[in-house]
């Protein structure tokens, strides 16, 4: 096991200019142990800069980053809304394989917190807004709004991230039901299934994998947007699953966790025993670690300290995930600053960690008060202001030339689609693309069809999607071929070339493809037939009826099924022989309901969520600090002569009286934890503010009984707006002898 301990290196921190500070600065590994084989070292680190979120690699393999030092910077998160952020670029400009440079690309951004090196120019999230600007000599020019309501103003744990550019060429967020791409210079927008929370990565066919806090591991079953065509139909089996039960972590220490007072939580020795803010997975494609690393799913675990590796099973209809050990992380670290938020594959074929080095990672909506205390008592809430980029290599790894792909030719790109490195083939991909190399139609052709490297195939064919340079004959061929991975993706390729002029074409490729009886194959034919049906019952409904025969017990083949049946469900429910064959199987079960849906108008939820709502705690949160804080302390324990605790009171644990407090207010004496508070003033309720919704009660008792109680509680709306009508004696303010009479 070999570690670059010690680092030495000088840093540049640019604000305005582009001359280095030649400040050194020194950063110790020596707490942190990384699987044997594998070595560990700094890229970058402050000052060059601080509290970094995101990465991506341009064209040059430069490292470009998202800061967000706006985020948690004390107990209370002051400052979040401040215009603190940036995206900066790294450089190395010695050529030692560290970056001794940085330099501002944008600044005075209000938490920035996704990007990508699209187009040409630079994707970056700020919410709520997604932006494009292109690039010229690594500044920002031609700004482009794409969306903007990308992510609503709210707590930065729930809003959409990731931009995740895929095989298919859509651009895929965690935290979100949408995608994007950019056709002939205009930006696209269409539903997806909602992914995640922090986080999106894919593999090399194409499918997606993300998380959320408690679980380590969820993806797709099948390729994007292969089962949702049916707009009343929801699929449940074959994306957004759970692809591990077993959530266990392996720190070497006692972190502070939110709710480490809570049972089950931690072991006897005070340890972390599940995950409670998993994420960022990355599938590992680059082609540099030994052949058994080779699409393994590596997952961020920062509130242990750690990232943890996980082996996938491809089984054709799903995806099966195992932690790789037992009792043991691939990386861990006794040092509580170590908070890896994001991986991405490099340009090399290492592994980047993104090291936002805070002390306090949850978001102050969230924080119970046992992690307040934790932080006061391990003083967390001080260590700010910095940040690490960390890379992974194999020991035995020999170091690539990273491509300058803004100097490539077409010939240079295609040959680089045949690359072991996900990244450069990606790359590749993208750049034929939005360079417009149409010149080399025919080598892209001949790479889709006839490449010995099957992933180089997969490349090429969305090398054609990207240009519109694909043909119903084509696919064909690409079907006729022995590479089960390429036949998939033309079978989702072809509904874009349902015709009656292909009739005879389909009905002969499809029956070849159903002979082979592949599991993988049969997901994307089911999904396929839908379309063909409605042009011609007769020769496609055999088809659909065989794959359903022999996979009855196939829920990600039924889900494909009934999601391509759009438009001819009805067709297929009126025919009794098909019904009377699969009866009591989940397809008619799924069929029969995504009619009754669509009869009464019960759209997928996909197609109506427009944008994702602010969680109600975060709402909460804020109304707390506007209203209530000035008097009961942003800490919740109570200011001399103004108000008592809230600090595990009483009064905050039962919520029915919580409600009326708040709407009707209280006056005093009154008793906290058995000491009296006997003050001038009378608590007034909100009940006479018309603009203070049932809603806002509710969100506020969401944030008091979970940042001043040990138990977080809601209260229902319908609840809240009762209480209303219950008056005090006066008609004014409650006494707590009152509260305490409608309690019995």
């Amino acid at each position: 096991m070999r570690f670059k301990l010690i680092l030495f290196f000088t840093l540049g921190y640019v604000l305005c200019s582009c001359e280095s500070s030649n400040k050194k600065m020194r950063v110790s590994l020596d707490s942190y142990k990384i699987e044997e084989g594998f070595e560990l070292e700094v890229i970058a680190a402050e000052p060059l800069l601080k509290a970094p979120v995101a990465i991506d690699f341009d064209g040059k393999g430069r490292i470009w980053v998202a800061q967000m030092p706006g985020y948690m910077n004390d107990i209370h998160g002051s400052g979040e809304e401040d215009p603190t952020g940036s995206i900066l670029i790294l450089e190395d400009l010695d050529k030692d394989g560290v970056a001794d440079h940085s330099k501002i690309f944008m600044d005075n951004l209000v938490m920035p917190r996704a990007l990508a090196h699209v187009y040409g120019g630079l994707l970056y999230a700020e919410p709520p807004y997604l932006w494009f600007v292109e690039i010229e000599d690594d500044q920002p020019v031609n700004k482009i709004l794409v969306d903007s309501v990308y992510a609503v103003e709210g707590n930065p744990e729930h809003q959409p991230n990731g931009l995740e550019l895929n095989i298919d060429n859509w651009i895929y967020n965690a935290k979100s039901n949408f995608r994007y791409r950019r056709t002939n210079g205009v930006w696209k927008k269409e539903p997806t299934t909602f992914r995640g929370q922090w986080g999106i990565t894919h593999d090399n066919f194409g499918r997606l994998y993300y998380n959320d806090n408690s679980r380590i591991l969820l993806g797709d079953y099948v390729l994007p947007n292969t089962v949702i065509n049916n707009k009343y139909f929801t699929p449940k089996s074959s994306v957004d699953k759970l692809l591990t039960t077993d959530q266990r972590v392996y720190p070497v220490h006692t972190a502070a966790v939110n709710r480490g007072y809570a049972k089950g939580v931690l072991n006897a020795d005070s340890i972390l025993v599940n995950a409670t803010a998993a994420c960022s997975p990355l599938v590992y494609r680059g082609g540099a670690f030994t052949e058994s690393y080779d699409q393994n799913v590596f997952i961020s675990i920062p509130e242990g300290n750690l990232v943890k590796r996980a082996l996938l099973n491809f089984t054709g209809d799903s995806v099966i995930a195992k932690q790789a050990w037992q009792n043991k992380e691939f990386l861990t670290s006794s040092d509580e600053g170590f908070r890896p938020v994001s991986l991405k594959n490099g340009p090399e074929g290492s592994m980047y960690i993104v090291d936002m080095h805070r002390g306090i990672i949850g978001h102050q909506a969230y924080m119970s008060p046992y992690l307040r205390e934790k932080v006061k008592e391990d003083r967390l809430d001080t260590l700010v202001n910095f940040g690490r980029i960390l890379k992974v290599n194999h020991v035995d790894a020999m170091a690539d030339i990273i491509p300058d792909f803004d100097n490539l030719n077409g010939t240079e790109l295609i040959s680089l689609l045949s690359n072991k490195n996900g990244w450069i083939r990606d790359r590749a991909q993208h750049y034929l693309i939005f360079k417009g190399l149409t010149q080399t139609i025919d080598a892209v052709k001949d790479v889709a069809l006839n490449s010995k490297n099957k992933l180089s195939q997969i490349h090429a064919l969305y090398v054609l999607e990207g240009w519109d340079a694909l043909s119903f004959d084509f696919l064909v061929e690409v079907m006729n071929t022995d590479n089960l991975e390429a036949i998939a993706h033309a079978l989702v390729l072809s509904q874009h070339f349902v015709s009656e002029e292909n009739i005879e074409k389909a009905v002969s490729v499809f029956n070849s493809i159903l002979k082979k009886n592949k599991l993988g194959l049969d997901v994307y034919l089911g999904g396929s037939i839908g379309s063909w049906i409605a042009l011609n019952e007769d020769k496609f409904t055999p088809i659909m009826l065989e794959i359903l025969k022999r996979r009855k017990l196939n829920s990600t083949i039924t889900e494909a099924v009934v999601s391509g049946l759009t438009g001819v469900d009805t067709l297929i429910s009126s025919n009794k022989a098909i019904m009377d064959t699969l009866k009591h199987t989940e397809f008619v079960n799924k069929l029969v309901r995504s009619i009754s849906d669509k009869k009464q108008g019960n759209l997928n939820s996909i197609y109506t969520r427009k944008k994702i709502k602010e969680d109600n705690r975060t709402s909460g949160s804020k109304m707390f600090f506007q209203i209530c804080a000035s008097c009961h302390g942003s800490d919740g324990k109570g200011i001399e002569g103004l108000a008592p605790p809230l600090m595990n009171s009483e009064h905050v644990k039962n919520t029915a009286r919580l409600a009326l407090i708040l709407l009707h207010g209280l006056e005093g004496p009154v008793h906290v934890n058995g000491e009296e508070y006997n003050m001038n003033l009378a608590m007034p309720g909100l009940i006479r503010n018309e603009s203070i919704s049932d809603k806002d009660i509710a969100d506020i008792i969401s944030y008091v009984t979970n940042a001043f109680s040990d138990v977080p509680k809601t209260l229902r709306k319908v609840h809240i707006n009762k209480l209303r009508s219950i008056k005090s004696a006066s008609g004014m303010e409650f006494t707590e002898e009152e509260l305490k009479a409608l309690d019995k």
